[in-house]
């Protein structure tokens, strides 16, 4: 009998002794879940190679402001973008998609809520080769070269010894295409005259070496005089000022921030931030960084329009 209640006593004491030793790792991974908050962790983010260097600028100030925030950002063509959004391969992307009614319900049907947050206006700026002097479009102008009514600079200028207009965009996957597509209904297989490279920057230089091109690209690329990179790309081209569809046709507008907010600059979209976190992690932190003041601080330097802080727009008149 003594025997058998020191076996039972060893037993027990080897049981607490693992509880324990267990007890330390359940607290460790308890920590290690709420390691994540909404200005600290680890995650990875997803944006459109349109809008890369507005959110590498609230990138670089959101992790200097949050040293223990460490946010990976990937850059895709809209179309893989939207779809590892959907196949829940990323929580939070940038990008001026808004999900159809198809897509909608398929996220509704895995039980999935998606907070969309417009943080800023963009346009597509339409750019030309230096040397080119008809920098005047009317928005017909436009509409006639995409769907292949104009397809010779002669026929916009008549002395003109540009040739064929070639069409060049960052990639056939892209919200920049796809913007063109919807506004004109363009099919699916573009016509001949269209050229796919891979980025915004290869489609400035394409169009700087290329005096016959129409290069598309966001403009957040060439809007930011004060960074030396953006400063160099709008170096190499010429903007394209281009008429409203309905209203005064003798006035031409470049996409500029004040064309942009009142939109006398006709081709201009949505900077939009999705996400799909189950909790207010890190990446809705981030969201809500970019709407902020700081955020639209930043996207207000960058040349864009801000979406959740009022501005006020200043007329200057050369005297």
């Amino acid at each position: 009998m003594n025997k058998a209640k020191s076996l039972t006593a060893a037993t027990a004491g080897v049981i607490l002794l693992a509880l324990l030793n267990l007890m330390p790792g359940c607290r460790n991974k308890g920590t290690a879940a709420l390691k994540e908050t909404t200005t600290s962790g680890n995650i990875r983010i997803a944006a459109d190679d349109s809008f890369k260097p507005i959110i590498d600028a609230e990138l670089d100030t959101f992790t200097a402001l949050y040293p223990y925030a460490h946010i990976t950002p990937v850059y895709m063509p809209e179309n893989e973008l939207v779809a590892f959004f959907l196949n829940d391969s990323v929580k939070v992307i940038a990008s001026s998609w808004a999900p159809t009614e198809e897509q909608r319900k398929l996220l509704l049907d895995m039980k999935t809520v998606v907070r969309t947050t417009v943080v800023a206006y963009d346009a597509l700026a339409l750019v030309l080769h230096r040397s080119n002097p008809d920098s005047l479009l009317t928005y017909e102008n436009v509409k006639d070269i995409f769907t292949g009514n104009i397809t010779d600079w002669k026929q916009i200028n008549s002395s003109s010894n540009l040739g064929q207009i070639n069409i060049v965009f960052d990639n056939v996957r892209s919200g920049n295409i796809r913007y063109f597509r919807e506004i004109f209904s363009l099919p699916e297989e573009l016509l001949p005259n269209f050229f796919a490279v891979n980025t915004n920057n290869e489609v400035i230089d394409y169009v700087a070496q290329t005096p016959g091109a129409l290069g598309i690209v966001s403009v957040n690329w060439i809007s930011d005089e004060d960074d030396t990179e953006s400063f160099s790309m709008l170096s190499k081209i010429k903007v394209a000022a281009i008429s409203q569809q309905y209203l005064d046709k003798s006035s031409y507008y470049l996409p500029l921030q004040g064309h942009i907010y009142e939109k006398t600059y006709p081709f201009v979209r949505e900077v939009n931030m999705h996400s799909r976190e189950s909790f207010t992690g890190l990446g809705s932190g981030f969201v809500s960084f970019v709407a902020g003041e700081k955020g639209q601080r930043i996207i207000l330097k960058s040349g864009l329009i801000p979406a959740t802080m009022p501005i006020r727009i200043m007329q200057v008149k050369n005297k």
